[in-house]
This record gives structure tokens, sequence and C-alpha cells, in this order.
């Protein structure tokens, strides 16, 4: 495959399943309350708690964190969680929470629409869409900085872009450990990978807590190139910020499976369980767009919004997410001793 060039918009998502969907149980009456930790955008987050407590019945309440200030959530609660199921975010985050023993395994029926490549085996997270790593570019910055929008990864250490770039810290962005693993794979070894992020340093304006923030550091005009899913850059456009750009390193870029799971010890199995069945029809994952947000579906029966990114028009690297989510506890400590502290706000 080839890199995709500066400015994907207007581009079909590519459907990555082929099998049919399963209807969503009918709704009960008098469900306890269930609680879901979530990990996508606040609008989408409402918007699909409120569509769930409509279908079913369930009173629904949620909780916004990034993908990194989930999972250390869900460490500190371990055995005894607040939340009952997890929603959103890198699948590689749910790897690291199986490892610890932290997700209680379902094999939803609706989970026979989901490709095997994009869930656990045993069914311990099921993927329910697909996100592609990409730069988001201020086109007015970069006239100043008399830079062209980056299309590689080695772009982003030019000199004129020093306090130029915006990029998440991977111990609290699941983005930003997409990008870490993304630069792992390609470098090929960890000390290759931090002898990057050495160079990278000079360059980043602040480490954000949060893996989409770098869209409105590079909208407001406070750096020119943010590190990002392309779709929260797309968004951004899409609501009216023309200044920016989505363009794609040609060597390749890494991707995220979205994933949802239940949480062992969850304080209401049921209504979990009734989430994960719901989250994975086609009509529960076209909300997503709905709310702005456009990830692609892996339910194949959803409509794609022609603002989605095409995977197969992508360079695309060997994302191993089972690796990265062993790796995820090394590499972050690492990064935090060598490179930057955690963000804490």
């Amino acid at each position: 495959m080839r890199g995709m060039p500066l400015v994907v918009l207007g581009v079909v998502g590519l459907a990555l399943t082929a099998c049919g969907s399963a209807a969503t149980a009918p709704a009960t009456t008098g469900a306890a309350p269930l609680k879901v930790l979530c990990t996508v955008d606040e609008a989408w987050c409402t918007q699909q708690v409120a569509a769930f407590q409509t279908e079913t019945g369930i009173p629904t309440t949620f909780e916004r964190k990034s993908a990194g200030d989930a999972l250390s959530l869900i460490r500190g609660a371990a055995g005894m969680p607040e939340f009952s199921v997890w929603w959103g975010g890198a699948s590689d985050n749910y790897e690291a929470a199986k490892g610890d023993g932290l997700l209680e395994p379902y094999q939803s029926p609706n989970a026979a629409n989901v490709d095997s490549r994009y869930k656990d085996a045993a069914g311990q997270w099921t993927g329910i869409y697909a996100g592609v790593l990409a730069f988001c570019s201020n086109s007015e910055e970069l006239r100043k900085d008399g830079v062209s929008a980056p299309t590689s990864w080695d772009d982003l250490l030019n000199p004129k872009l020093q306090g130029q770039v915006s990029i998440a810290h991977p111990s609290t962005s699941g983005t930003a450990y997409t990008a870490l693993w993304t630069l792992r794979t390609l470098q090929g070894s960890d000390d290759a990978t931090f002898n990057y992020f050495d160079q990278l340093q000079a360059n980043v304006v602040a480490f954000t807590q949060s893996g989409s923030a770098p869209v409105s550091v590079v909208s407001e005009g406070n750096a020119a190139v943010g590190v990002v899913f392309a779709h929260d850059c797309v968004s951004a456009i899409n609501k009216g910020a023309q200044q920016l750009g989505v363009s794609f390193p040609a060597e390749g870029t890494g991707y995220e499976i979205g994933a949802t799971a239940m949480l062992k010890g969850a304080p209401n199995p049921d209504a979990a369980r009734r989430w994960i069945d719901w989250v994975l029809t086609a009509k529960a994952q076209e909300i997503g767009a709905q709310a702005g947000a456009f990830q692609v579906p892996l339910n194949p029966d959803s409509a794609v919004s022609p603002l989605s990114v095409q995977l197969r028009d992508v360079t695309l690297v060997d994302y191993n997410a089972v690796e990265a989510g062993a790796q995820r506890t090394a590499l972050t400590t690492r990064f935090e001793e060598q490179i930057a502290a955690a963000p804490t706000e």
C-alpha cells in the first residue's frame, strides 16, 4: 500500500469484515444502573450512553478518561471496579489489562460479525472501530516556519519545528502509546526508538495528557504539527478548522482497534453484557459519525461516513497489539524516566 496525500477528506471508510449482525435483546425494566468507563470523545460517550438507555431501559452513566488514565484507574481498583464495562480505546490497553487479569471474558453472539484479527479469541475484548495515526498540521503555522506538511516520521525532527510539535504522553494517552509502539516497530529496538524520542523532544512544545488534545493545540496556532488519530483531525476540519490538514508517514503508520470489555468483578455483569451485545450492532456503531467521530466501524452492516479514512489507502506498519500490550508498562516507564514525566492535568 502507498501513503496518502495531504488533506484526506471525503473518502469512504473500509468495511473490515464480511458477516451479518445480530440484534440486541429486547429491553428490560427495573434494571440496576450501569456505569461505563468511556475512552472516546465526550460527545460520542454522551450520545452512545443515551441511545443505550433508550434502547434497553437500563439507567446508564459514564465517566470519560483517556486510555492510559483508564488503564491506571482499572489497575487501581483491581477486583472491586467502580465500572462494569470499558468502552473505547486501543486494544493494546485491553491486552495490558488482560495480562493483569482485570477483564472478564464474554463471547457476545454479535462478536461473530468481527474479524478474528480484531477481537480476543477468548472473548476478553472485542473490537468496535478502527482508527489510523496521522499528522495534523496547521498550514498557516507551517508557512511561518518555512516547512511543508510532514510525510515521514523523520520530518518531525526538522530543527525548524523546534517547539512546534504537539503529541500526548504515552503513559496517559492510548494515541501516544500507539505512536510509541509504531516507532518501536519501525526502529526495530527499544534503544533506537528512544534515540528518536530524545531527538523529537526538542521539537515538542509540551506532552499533553489526552491523545486528542494536540488537535486543539495545533488548531489554535500553538504548534504547527500534532501527532493524533486521523479521525480527530478530520472532526476538527469538519467543524470549521479549515487551516488544518491530514498527512501520513510514507514509511508506515500505526493504527488502533478500539475495543470494549467487561471488567473483572463488574458490579452489574448482566447490564455489561447487554452493553457489549448492543455496541456491536450496526445501529449502535453508526452513532459515532452522528457524534462527529469518524473512526471506521467494524460491523460491516454499519453505514460508513465519507469522512472516514480508507485503511487500504494508507501504508500501515505490522502493528502487534498483543506485544504492544505486553510491553506497555516497561516502555512507558522508560519514557517517563528518559524523555518526560507524565502530565498530571
